[in-house]
Parts: C-alpha cells; structure tokens; sequence
C-alpha cells in the first residue's frame, strides 16, 4: 500500500468509527469544517491553499496530507504548491522544514499516482 492509500484509509476507517457514536458536538464541528471549505467568497482553490499553509504552520502531518490531496484535486501545480510551501515556511520558520520534507514526499506520490 502506498503513502496516499495508507493514509486515505485509515481516515476514512477512523472518520466512521468517529461518527458512529454519534456525538452531536464531533459531527457539527466535522460539519462545520466541511462548510469551511466550500465554495463561497473565496474559491476552493484559495481555501485549500490556506489549509495547506495553516496545516504547515500548525506542524499537523495529517491536515497537510489532506490538505495537499484536495490540492491536487482541484488542479494546483506545483509550482502553486511551493509558494504555498515558501509562505509557510517563512511564517512557520525551520522548525516547519521536517513538515515541508514529508510535504513534498506526499506531493510527489500525488503527482506519480
């Protein structure tokens, strides 16, 4: 199993199992974060780009996996995605680059799948 499967799969096992319990306050925040990221006055493309960016910053592996999956989805190059790479880095600071190492890792097998 590759890098991109191994990861889609057990979000999506771990995500059911979340909303089989049924708790009201995960499934409005899960609900919520869905809304986020609709089309609205912003573009897709744009919120992906400062979910990928914030995830970075954040230093969270898992939302800048998902993130740059929806990136990939929604068309960006990856010439996009190293500018997104180079704000986060700049406002991350080097503690970001182990982040940006397994990014690139990620955007790679997106770009080879």
């Amino acid at each position: 199993m590759n890098l991109i499967e191994e990861f889609n799969d057990y979000r999506a096992r771990m995500n059911d199992k979340i909303m089989a319990e049924d708790n009201k306050v995960i499934k409005r925040f899960f609900n919520l974060d869905t809304n986020a990221y609709a089309e609205g006055a912003l573009d897709i493309k744009s919120k992906e780009m400062i979910g990928l960016s914030c995830s970075m910053v954040l230093r969270c592996d898992d939302c800048i996996k998902y993130h740059l999956g929806k990136c990939y989805e929604v068309g960006l190059t990856k010439k996009e995605i190293f500018e997104v790479f180079s704000i986060a880095t700049l406002i991350g600071g080097s503690i970001v680059i182990p982040h940006l190492r397994r990014a690139v890792e990620y955007w790679e097998e997106l770009e080879n799948q």
